[in-house]
């Protein structure tokens, strides 16, 4: 997992094209014109996913883990705090649903292992194969307009 800012973007575009790619199009898409919605950006190979919601309490929402895609998530407005744990042991409550690339872990039974983030306007967080995680939280409901670009890998 990597969490920053798209001033420092640069720092990981050699990571791999498809991430530059994503992370470039995050730093010069004016997301306030786009409505909520999905978009190709390169096929099946990366994808973009604009949504506005509000924030839940933590302890409604289940973790994730993805096989295929590295989960880019960039907070355009809003705030939102993001649960974190690595897979390694962890059972998931749901199994891997392929088509949409995820398996979902009991938020009960990874609480105490997990370390959780604010991830502000500006911020993303880098998702990785791996890398349980719990976005789109928060104590107290806010209003969040986030941009999700999905990148094969």
């Amino acid at each position: 997992m990597i969490v920053d800012t798209l001033a420092n973007r640069h720092i990981y575009q050699s990571l791999s094209p498809r991430l530059a790619t994503a992370l470039e199009h995050l730093a010069t898409t004016d997301f306030n014109q786009l409505p909520v919605g999905n978009y190709p950006l390169d096929g099946d190979n990366i994808f973009v996913i604009v949504n506005d919601y509000h924030t839940k309490h933590r302890s409604t929402e289940p973790f994730e883990v993805h096989q295929k895609y590295i989960d880019v998530q960039y907070v355009f407005s809003g705030e939102e705090e993001f649960g974190y744990l690595p897979l390694a042991g962890q059972t998931p409550s749901k199994p891997y649903f392929d088509k949409h690339d995820y398996a979902e872990f009991d938020y009960e039974t990874n609480k105490a292992n997990a370390s959780y983030v604010q991830l502000k306007a500006g911020m993303f967080a880098l998702f990785f194969p791996g890398d349980m995680h719990m976005p789109g939280t928060g104590d107290i409901a806010t209003a969040v307009r986030k941009v999700v670009i999905k990148v094969k890998i």
